[in-house]
């Protein structure tokens, strides 16, 4: 531990006030509000709204007071420094936000240091959660969804396959998890490339998959523009999707980026755990709601957000208003919810969420193109934790 942050952590423990029902609940959320995931935070935010307002800013009997804080970016530094301030100076009950792995890591080392309950609601590297016994999380694991579409395509009938990845830590994740899954199941990866995270060429890449010829090729690349560059690519280089199975992590066919691809994005596959289309009544509920307060759809960093909160708001309840870590985790662990995705829950192990993961297919609907989900498999662990079991 650090040693100053220690000595102060001591002095608080020591001349702090017993809690009592007087008292608020601080939860300090930790996000980019600026730079160039300010959009995603702007998407988990707006859905903490939504949740507090639907369900009032009372717990058990306390105030929920939220404090928000900008990293700016990926910026662990930072976003350790601005979790020991919240602790220290703010002295909040729960750490939460979260959207990118190298800040939640970071952050993980306060948690289990001052021993606060801390709910990632995005980031989405397997190992987060083993950082602090104080942490759970309610987004997904790039595993659980990326192994488990590995195994199902060489189940729907795919031999040969080619994956091209961005070259940076999802990227490589999201290649492991699908690569081992489609080998194990007995497929063959006849190739494969990272290609670079800034502005990169996506026809060449393009190009040397469609000289191998293969039955599939597996594409991840980060939300925002690029999704919309690959598909052009895969266009203009005459990889028609009905053809050439197309596959991809969500973010491959969200919504901005089948605007931008228009026709050429129909028949790509993808796996996600969540989709403004999911057909259940407690989901259309959500959409509206979300869509009356900001004028859009939610997507996966909003039902993170959304999901997020309720794990707060039910972990209060069942500690009886109780705020510190121990608390708060054991009432956390195993935790089980009907959500606008389907239903989740809280591993109690390893403290990830265990949820439905769907498989969609890009068709035209009245007219709008969207994802259709057509199969799912259902209670989904994250993989690599389940493995390290055994």
């Amino acid at each position: 531990m650090n040693r100053r942050f220690a000595t102060i952590l001591g002095a608080l423990a020591f001349f702090a006030a017993p809690s009592t029902g007087a008292q608020p609940v601080k939860i300090g959320l930790i996000m980019p509000y600026s730079g160039q995931f300010a959009d995603t935070a702007t998407q988990m935010d707006n859905a903490i709204r939504l949740y507090m307002k639907q369900h009032g800013d009372t717990v058990a009997g306390r105030k929920i007071e939220v404090i928000r804080k900008d990293t700016g970016g990926i910026a662990p530094d930072v976003a350790k420094r601005l979790a020991q301030e919240l602790v220290v100076r703010d002295n909040v009950d729960i750490l939460a936000g979260f959207v990118l792995t190298p800040n939640a890591l970071a952050a993980g080392d306060v948690s289990a240091e001052a021993k606060k309950f801390m709910v990632v609601m995005n980031a989405a590297t397997a190992i987060i959660t083993t950082k602090s016994p104080y942490m759970a999380r309610t987004s997904l694991t790039v595993p659980q969804l990326n192994e488990t579409f590995g195994t199902w395509a060489y189940m729907s009938g795919i031999r040969k396959m080619y994956t091209m990845v961005s070259d940076y830590g999802p990227g490589h994740d999201a290649e492991a998890g699908f690569q081992r899954a489609f080998k194990e199941a007995g497929g063959e990866i006849v190739g494969s490339v990272r290609f670079p995270v800034a502005n990169p060429d996506f026809s060449a890449f393009v190009q040397r998959a469609k000289d191998l010829n293969p039955q599939a090729i597996y594409v991840w690349v980060p939300g925002g523009v690029q999704p919309a560059l690959v598909g052009k690519a895969l266009a203009e280089r005459g990889i028609d999707p009905k053809k050439t199975k197309i596959l991809g992590q969500g973010e491959l066919t969200e919504e901005e980026a089948r605007k931008s691809m228009g026709d050429a994005s129909l028949g790509i596959l993808t796996v996600y755990h969540y989709d403004p289309n999911h057909d259940s009544r407690m989901n259309r509920e959500f959409v509206q709601a979300f869509n009356a307060e900001f004028k859009r759809n939610p997507n996966i960093y909003s039902i993170g957000g959304y999901d997020g909160m309720h794990l707060i708001y039910e972990a209060l309840k069942k500690a009886g208003g109780k705020t510190d870590g121990d608390a708060l985790i054991g009432a956390a662990k195993g935790m089980k919810w009907e959500s606008p995705r389907g239903p989740v829950s809280i591993d109690p192990e390893t403290r990830d969420i265990v949820q439905n993961v769907y498989i969609r297919r890009v068709e035209k609907v009245r007219g709008e193109l969207v994802n259709v989900e057509f199969d799912k498999i259902e209670n989904v662990k994250d993989p690599v934790k389940a493995r390290a079991k055994k």
